[in-house]
């Protein structure tokens, strides 16, 4: 059933794509009783707004930009004073002509009632969200072992059953910023605006229960979506803080296709320019030939990021800085333009003569690498990392159309997962800091924000270089959104894999991203359309279980895989050692090559080559064969079929870095399998350049020797498929087959 609403998900997703924002809510929704407002989105979420002055947002604001909701069955009535709403899940009451405030509890003047477990819950202002399952924070600079833990902020879910939106004009975001509200538009872009009321109050009261992925399913409908990265993102970035000639870089990209490196982005990290952390200037002593360089790296199929620290401004020895000067009306001695992005006319000026400038010569997205004043110093309260993430975001998506508009950044509170991709900053290389960045990521979906990027192998380290530690982090890399190596100037530092004595152990794990790219693809579409990304945590399939919160170190990566990294050394012999819980149910254990029974704890030792991760029992997982870069799509797939039960999956695909996908521009294919045999459907759905035929390779695992194998009801000589006794796996050659046509591959045991 679980499958089947996948594909209905994914079929409908051109309807709910579809959809426009309206922040104004449908007037048959909304409730007023003086000073007061409700407004009833959907069963379980209500608005609550309260005003003085009785003046109510009815603008977008930085987390919910969309209002206009089908207007869900509720009743009301005035009694006693009180006034009370009531839908299919919750029960309001509030006090007629009492005030809402924040600050001490109350629950005299306003309370939300709802069943959980049987039991009736009461919410009211200012009562603790003791039992909330957390968000994200905006950085991970300094992180050592779990001392980031502190600063995570309040997230959508709560074991308590219901959590609070606040977005009332007075609330402080994680980086001390607060909301606004957007107004007008500038070159497309909509604008930052003060709030109609600065001391109104303004929440969204969720009361899911458990019901962990409806809740993240309707804040998708008022927060906006999460948009696809481009396909390449998902690839493997070589990235590091050194000041690289080209010909240096160039060597790079030449080590990594002479040791068969799969590869697709390449981060300029900030030596790219002249002058200090803020610069706009290629530095021509180290890149004499900046467009010659990218053209270079385009044409070996990678892609270019520039490093950013804008927040210095123009200086006046940068290229442009007249034009830019004499845009802003300043005068001509005049040495620096302050940046002050929250001033269109600035934003105009400083896209238009620099920004466009360096995209002319092909760089294909920013890293915005924000670490300067966290607030804005022309408007009170205005992130600079939310604000930064918003304009550079949608100045992409409005310049450059025919591609994915994408960004490097880090998390700027609610509202942020509108503008992927993550960039969690600065972490110590120690095993305390691999071993809590599962939980980080994973917990992270708990806001939508399901696009964190690790510097893979930590950013600052002390001492040698840890081929051990490299590995691991490597490992949990692979079943993380991004993947991304990384590491400060240090001397020393390495992150060239091919220079490490583990090197084929290294070349494995990138190897075997690459191979899951389909998997990750769609589950990519899917937190598209669901709001559930995918690292998340494992209390999302099973809320009732208290194993699901307690092993934070697990997580499930995307519907059929369940990891749990090692993240500790390895002992004399080299192995290391971890306790992992499985849910109930049957799991196919990757290392050990077997089906193993559920709803159990149990220590295993790993040595260095093994990853400790399971596979649902009946699952399907499509994986691409061998191959170095995602720019070509591989006219063959290969089919694990893991045993232990039955089961489908939906593979999707689409153009790979066009917005296309949100206009119904994408296919579906349906694989399941019962029994002994597998089944691939017609492919639905259609976008350009998609393939029109290709061959299958379908892996059985754990299986015995079969009798015989038949495709399509037509029994297969030997060579067309073999068996391992080793690896106990039955492998079926398909032949190139048109994609709209239905194969069935079965072995007959």
């Amino acid at each position: 059933m679980k499958r089947l609403f996948c594909l209905l998900t994914l079929l409908l997703g051109l309807t709910a794509s579809a959809q426009t924002e309206n922040p104004v809510a449908a007037p048959e929704a909304i409730v007023t009783s003086g000073h007061a407002r409700f407004t009833v989105l959907t069963p379980e979420m209500i608005r609550i707004q309260y005003s003085d002055k009785g003046l109510f947002e009815d603008r977008a604001t930085f987390a919910v930009v969309n209002r206009r909701l089908p207007v869900p069955r509720f009743t009301t009535e005035e009694r006693d004073g009180r006034l009370t709403i009531k839908t299919d899940a919750v029960t309001l009451s509030y006090k007629i002509g009492g005030t809402i405030s924040s600050g001490a509890p109350n629950d005299e003047v306003l309370t939300i009632q709802f069943q959980l477990g049987g039991r009736t819950v009461t919410w009211y202002p200012g009562k603790d969200d003791a039992l909330n399952l957390k968000g994200t924070t905006r950085t991970l600079d300094g992180q050592i072992g779990d001392n980031k833990r502190q600063e995570m902020e309040n997230g959508l879910l709560s074991r308590a059953g219901w959590s609070i939106i606040d977005e009332s004009p007075r609330t402080r975001r994680g980086d001390g910023s607060t909301t606004f509200a957007f107004d007008q538009r500038y070159d497309g872009i909509e604008w930052v605006a003060e709030p109609v009321d600065k001391d109104a109050i303004d929440w969204y009261f969720m009361g899911y229960g458990h019901q962990y992925k409806k809740a993240l399913g309707d804040y998708i409908k008022i927060a906006g979506r999460q948009p696809m990265p481009p396909l390449y993102v998902l690839g493997y970035w070589y990235s590091k803080y050194q000041r690289y000639t080209s010909d240096e870089f160039m060597e790079i990209v030449n080590d990594v296709k002479r040791n068969q490196i799969p590869m697709d982005v390449m981060i300029f990290d900030m030596d790219w320019h002249t002058q200090g952390w803020t610069g706009w200037t290629w530095d021509r002593t180290a890149i004499p030939d900046p467009e010659g360089l990218i053209d270079w790296m385009h044409h070996n199929g990678l892609k270019v990021a520039l490093n950013l620290h804008p927040a210095d401004g123009v200086d006046d020895d940068e290229d442009h800085f007249a034009e830019v000067r004499d845009d802003m009306g300043m005068a001509k001695d005049t040495k620096v333009v302050p940046w002050n992005l929250s001033d269109p006319k600035f934003y105009h000026t400083m896209f238009n003569r620099i920004i466009r400038d360096r995209e002319r010569q092909g760089v294909d997205f920013w890293w915005l690498d924000w670490q300067q004043n966290l607030t804005s110093k022309y408007v009170e309260g205005l992130g600079e990392t939310f604000w930064c993430n918003h304009v550079f975001y949608n100045d992409m998506r409005l310049n450059r159309p025919n591609h994915r508009p994408l960004i490097f950044h880090r998390w700027g509170g609610l509202g942020s997962h509108r503008y992927p991709i993550g960039f969690s900053g600065d972490s110590f290389t120690t095993y305390g800091t691999l071993a809590w960045q599962p939980y980080f990521t994973a917990t992270a979906s708990n806001v939508c924000f399901g696009y964190w990027g690790h510097d893979l192998g930590g950013h600052q380290q002390t001492g040698a270089n840890d081929p051990e530690i490299y590995l691991r982090w490597m490992q949990y890399g692979v079943f993380t959104p991004i993947f991304r190596t990384h590491a400060t100037n240090w001397e020393g530092i390495e992150r060239r894999i091919w220079k490490y004595e583990n090197f084929p152990l290294l070349l494995e794990t990138v190897r075997l991203r690459y191979a899951l790219m389909p998997y990750i693809y769609t589950a990519c579409r899917q937190a598209y359309d669901t709001g559930v990304s995918i690292c998340r945590p494992l209390y999302y399939e099973w809320p009732e279980e208290n194993n699901a919160y307690m092993f934070e170190d697990e997580y499930m990566f995307g519907d059929d895989i369940l990891v749990a990294p090692v993240v500790t050394p390895g002992d004399a012999t080299g192995k290391a050692s971890r306790r992992t819980w499985l849910p109930a149910g049957k799991w196919f254990d990757v290392c050990r090559n077997r089906v193993v029974d559920g709803n159990t704890i149990f220590t295993d030792s790993y040595s260095q080559p093994e990853i400790p991760y399971f596979m649902r029992a009946g699952a399907v997982i499509v994986n691409n064969p061998p191959m170095l870069n995602l720019n070509t799509r591989p006219d063959r797939l290969i089919v694990k079929v893991v045993p232990g039960g039955d089961g489908s999956c939906q593979l999707y695909e689409d153009e790979g870095d066009t917005e296309g996908y949100k206009q119904g521009a994408f296919t579906t294919t349906r694989f399941s399998h019962q029994g002994s045999q597998l089944t691939i459907e017609p492919r639905q759905g259609r976008f350009e350049g998609m393939p029109q035929q290709r061959a299958y390779t379908v892996e059985f695992l754990g299986t015995d020797k079969p009798k015989g194998v038949s495709v399509n009801g037509q029994a297969q000589a030997n060579g067309t498929w073999n068996y391992n006794e080793q690896t106990r796996v039955t492998t079926v050659y398909v032949p190139i087959t048109a994609c709209d046509k239905k194969v069935t591959v079965r072995i007959d045991r």
